[in-house]
């Protein structure tokens, strides 16, 4: 069962770039998006009428919305608020969070697509981010008592530890890779989370998964491992093969990061 996952900045940007190109070359059975942009219309009619989709837009119009596509059919579907709880119904938290279920060949899976804020450090949005990150902690501990196989993938906005931003010594302060932002991944794999890049690429730099559209960051591979697929013990135990699908250069990108895909034996 292959399972991707890719922040499209835009989801009609990335249609007109190349993102199908993408999709029918990957031959993915899942992918969950981030940062669509767009209504559930628009997302599932770009994505093609053989996927089931799912979404959830964001209030704020131009900003975030997740989605999953599944080739199989989706159960099950908690999104925001419903999974999240507490104040996760405020516009600022919308489209940020959405799971299901599926069936793979050996039994369920439960697939979650989440976009994390990215946060500037010392501002109330810095406060949204920590707010959501303490909602997300809390969902994780449900999932792993109410599932034995789930994946929580996206794009978390956060570069866990030196091997995961080239300039780890220029942002020391900066919101993405402060103390306090990677602390939460630290409790995460210390309940047993699985960071499944990490684990099947081993402790080296990057590979990265963003760079930014300004300058030459892409060209000199100065990026950030900010998308993750965090598993549980029993589905991270079935991961076989993982890979960035970077694009080729710069003028062949369809969006600013690259899908993180993994491939588990199901």
């Amino acid at each position: 069962m292959r399972i991707a996952s890719v922040n499209v900045n835009g989801v009609r940007a990335a249609a007109k770039k190349g993102m199908h190109d993408w999709i029918a070359e990957s031959e993915c059975d899942v992918i969950c998006l981030q940062e669509v942009r767009a209504p559930l219309e628009i997302t599932a009619g770009l994505i093609g009428d053989e996927w089931h989709v799912v979404e959830q837009a964001c209030e704020i119009k131009g900003r975030a919305g997740v989605a999953i596509a599944s080739r199989a059919p989706l159960t099950d579907v908690l999104a925001g608020v419903d999974a999240l709880g507490g104040t996760m119904d405020e516009p600022v938290h919308t489209g940020r969070w959405i799971e299901a279920t599926v069936e793979s060949p050996s039994g369920p899976v439960r697939i979650v697509s989440v976009y994390m804020h990215s946060g500037t450090a010392g501002t109330p949005k810095m406060d949204d981010k920590y707010a959501m990150l303490d909602a997300m902690t809390d969902r994780l501990a449900v999932l792993r008592e109410e599932f034995d196989r789930v994946v929580v993938m996206g794009d978390i906005n956060i570069a866990h530890t030196e091997n995961d931003i080239k300039n780890w010594k220029g942002n020391l302060k900066s919101a993405g890779f402060l103390p306090e932002e990677r602390a939460y991944q630290d409790r995460w794999v210390d309940a047993g989370w699985v960071d499944v890049h990490r684990s099947l690429e081993g402790a080296k730099p990057g590979p990265y998964t963003w760079w930014s559209m300004r300058g030459q960051a892409f060209d000199n591979d100065a990026g950030w491992r900010i998308d993750y697929q965090y598993a549980s013990p029993q589905l991270a135990a079935k991961a076989i093969a993982v890979r960035v699908d970077r694009q080729a250069s710069w003028d062949a990108r369809w969006t600013d990061h690259a899908p993180l895909v993994v491939d588990y034996a199901l």
